[in-house]
């Protein structure tokens, strides 16, 4: 039986118990076990990183802190790996196969691009009614920017090389596997996108808890983008994308350079 495509995503759960089992990408204590894992560490950072940081980092610790997160997105990867390897599925099923073409590829970038400036537009009128925009918290976002600042060019250049490879994982692990295995599970595809983006969010504790809810929103607009395009490809490229440009935009305003209102 095909396991991979649209039209795995698009068929209903089977009655016949086997028949089910063999549509999930991967056991079903893999996929509870990885989720106990991501909300652990969500809930780990979001009470630990604050007093880690509260008397400031040297670029060197901020160093080893984006060294040490790029690790941990590595092995998140090596279990989800392990996970769908044990029922048959190649990775490459989960990002949508590769670019036929140069054109394919520009098409990918422009899409990403178009996503990317939509889910700003998005983002930025949501979080204006959720009050993030208030003077009020102001103070907050002040200290989120310094937990996570770039202190040294080198710096910048590892959170940039951290957001390149969370673009690449998460995507994979969000929007690849657990899209793909809460959709088998429930046998709805729109649910499989609802339910990995509100871990999506929930895995994002160290950003209080206004700001999961955007990226809960932001998780389900890349669960649409991989729908709709098939692929995880262009939700990488955007992803890669908005986190680099986050990194520039608090290291300049660590410098200085540019003033945070």
């Amino acid at each position: 039986m095909q396991t991979d495509g649209p039209e795995f995503l698009a068929q209903p759960i089977a009655e016949n118990p086997a028949a089910s089992e063999r549509k999930l990408l991967a056991p079903i204590w893999h996929t509870v076990v990885f989720i106990i894992i991501l909300l652990g560490n969500s809930y780990f950072t979001a009470s630990t990183l604050p007093k880690v940081t509260a008397g400031g980092a040297t670029a060197k610790q901020r160093i080893f802190e984006y060294a040490f997160t790029i690790g941990f997105e590595f092995i998140l990867l090596l279990i989800v790996w392990l996970g769908i390897r044990s029922r048959g599925v190649k990775m490459k099923e989960l990002i949508g196969g590769r670019w036929k073409s140069v054109e394919a590829f520009l098409l990918d970038i422009a899409i990403a691009f178009g996503f990317w400036l939509v889910a700003i537009a998005v983002l930025g009128g949501l979080g204006y009614l959720l009050g993030l925009t208030k003077g009020s918290q102001a103070g907050e976002a002040k200290k989120l920017a310094d937990m996570l600042a770039p202190e040294s060019p080198l710096a910048l250049a590892m959170f940039i090389l951290l957001s390149s490879v969370a673009g690449f994982v998460e995507e994979i692990i969000f929007r690849g596997y657990l899209q793909k295995q809460f959709a088998a599970l429930t046998g709805n595809i729109y649910l499989g996108l609802i339910i990995q983006a509100i871990i999506f969010g929930a895995g994002h504790g160290y950003e209080g808890a206004r700001r999961m809810l955007l990226i809960a929103v932001y998780g389900t607009m890349f669960g649409l983008l991989a729908l709709w395009r098939k692929s995880l490809r262009p939700g990488m490229m955007a992803h890669a994308f908005h986190d680099s440009l986050a990194g520039v935009g608090l290291y300049l305003v660590k410098r200085g350079i540019i003033p945070m209102g």
